[in-house]
C-alpha cells in the first residue's frame, strides 16, 4: 500500500471511529479489555466477516516514555509471529490513535482459568499449557526479544484450537545478548528480585523468574509471593521465600526450584527449562515450533483463490497485493490476505477431520466456491 493510500486510510479513520466502524475496515463491537491508555475491543473484519481484537490506543494521552513503549511493542510483535504468540494483522496509525489489529482468542485468560481451580490445575494439564508458553519465550529469545510481563493474564486460550497464546507485548524490548538493560517494568507479583532493586539485569532471566510464577500459580491456584500489601509482597519476593503444597509432584517443585531463585545467574536456563524431566516427561525434549502461517505455508491453490476473491472485492490490484505480502507491511492487504487464508485452512482442515473430501479452490473459475466461506459478514 503506497504512502497516498496510507495516508487517505489515516484520514477516513480519523474522521470515522468514533461511528463504531474503522473506515470501512472493521466494525468496532464490544470492549473487552482495559488499560491505562488503551481498550481493547471486539470487532469484525468487514470483507472476511472474521473477528479480531482491536486495541486502540489514545495517543494524546502517552508521554514521550509511553510512546517510546509502544512503538517498541508494535515492532517486537512484528518479529515474533509464532503459533503460540497472538499475531499482528494489521497496524492502523492516525493522528490521535493508534489501532493494532490482534488474532482473538475464544476461551478468555489463564488467570481467570487458574482462578477456577482452588488447589491448581492437574499437572498432566498444566504441563501441556507451559510447554506452550516456554516454546512462546523461546522463540522471542532467539529473535532477542523479551517479554518483561509474563503474567497469566497474558495468556490467553484459544479453546478451539485447544491452545494458549502469549499477548501483550507493552513492556517488550530488543536485547543484546550479554548486555544488561536497565528499565524498571511488569507487575510486582511476578517480577524478578533485581528489577525491583532497580538493578541492571539479564534478559532472560526474567523472563525465567516471571515463568516460574506462572507455574507455580497453574499447579498451586495461587500466587508463590502475593500478600495484603505490596510491601509484605514485595518483601516475600526479595526474600524468595514460598510454600509448594504437598499435592506438587517432586519433579515439578525441583523445577520450581530452578527457577525461582533469587540469584539470576544461579536461575535455570530457558534450554535448561525445555530439557527438564518435568517438562519432557513422556515425551523428547521440546522442538521449537516453526512460526505462524506465512506466505510460504500457503498452497498455489489456495494463493491464488485469496487473490483472486481480494480482486474481486476491489480490496486491492494483484500487484498490489503481491508487492504487500513481499514486504510485509501490516496493511489491510495483508490483514484480509492472511485472515482469509487462515478462514480457508481452517475449512480444509474441518473437512478432512470430519472425513469428507476436500476440494480445492479453482483460482480461475468464476462460480461460487466453498459456500461455507462466502465472504458475507457472520
Amino acid at each position: 500500500m503506497g504512502d497516498s493510500s496510507l495516508n487517505r486510510l489515516a484520514s477516513m479513520t480519523y474522521r470515522r471511529e468514533k461511528n463504531g466502524n474503522i473506515a470501512g475496515l472493521y466494525d468496532l463491537e464490544d470492549t473487552i479489555g482495559k488499560g491505562h491508555f488503551a481498550v481493547v475491543k471486539l470487532a469484525r473484519h468487514v470483507f472476511t466477516g472474521e473477528k479480531v481484537a482491536v486495541k486502540v490506543i489514545d495517543k494524546t494521552k502517552l508521554d514521550e516514555v509511553s510512546k517510546s513503549h509502544l512503538f517498541q511493542e508494535v515492532r517486537c510483535m512484528k518479529l515474533v509471529q509464532h503459533p503460540h504468540v497472538v499475531r499482528l494483522y494489521e497496524v492502523i496509525d492516525t493522528q490521535t490513535k493508534l489501532f493494532l489489529i490482534l488474532e482473538l482468542g475464544d476461551g478468555g485468560d489463564m488467570y481467570d482459568y487458574i482462578m477456577k481451580h482452588e488447589r491448581g490445575v492437574d499437572e498432566e494439564q498444566a504441563r501441556i499449557y507451559f510447554r506452550q508458553i516456554v516454546q512462546a519465550i523461546d522463540y522471542c529469545h532467539q529473535l532477542h526479544v523479551v517479554h518483561r510481563d509474563l503474567k497469566p493474564e497474558n495468556v490467553v486460550f484459544f479453546e478451539k484450537l485447544g491452545i494458549v497464546k502469549l499477548t501483550d507485548f507493552g513492556f517488550s524490548n530488543k536485547f543484546i545478548p550479554g548486555s544488561k538493560l536497565e528499565t524498571s517494568c511488569g507487575s510486582l507479583a511476578y517480577s524478578a528480585p533485581e528489577i525491583l532493586l532497580g538493578d541492571s539485569y539479564d534478559a532472560p532471566a526474567v523472563d525465567v523468574w516471571s515463568l516460574g510464577v506462572i507455574l507455580y500459580m497453574l499447579v498451586c491456584g495461587e500466587p508463590p509471593f502475593q500478600e495484603t500489601n505490596d510491601s509484605e509482597t514485595l518483601t516475600r519476593i526479595l526474600d524468595c521465600k514460598y510454600h509448594l503444597p504437598s499435592h506438587v509432584s517432586q519433579t515439578c517443585q525441583r523445577l520450581l526450584e530452578r527457577m525461582l531463585v533469587r540469584e539470576p545467574e544461579k536461575r535455570a536456563s530457558l534450554r535448561g527449562i525445555m530439557q527438564d524431566p518435568w517438562l519432557t516427561r513422556d515425551g523428547p525434549p521440546i522442538i521449537p515450533l516453526r512460526p505462524l502461517i506465512s506466505r510460504e505455508h500457503i498452497t498455489t491453490d489456495i494463493h491464488k483463490y485469496v487473490i483472486r476473491r481480494m480482486i474481486e472485492g476491489k480490496i486491492s490490484t494483484q500487484e498490489e497485493i503481491l508487492k504487500s505480502l513481499e514486504t510485509d507491511d501490516y496493511s489491510h492487504i495483508n490483514a484480509t490476505y492472511y485472515l482469509l487464508a487462515e478462514r480457508l485452512l481452517r475449512k480444509q482442515q474441518e473437512i478432512q477431520e470430519n472425513g469428507s473430501q476436500w476440494h480445492k479452490p479453482e483460482a480461475d473459475s468464476n462460480k461460487p466456491l466453498l459456500a461455507p466461506l462466502a465472504l458475507s459478514p457472520r
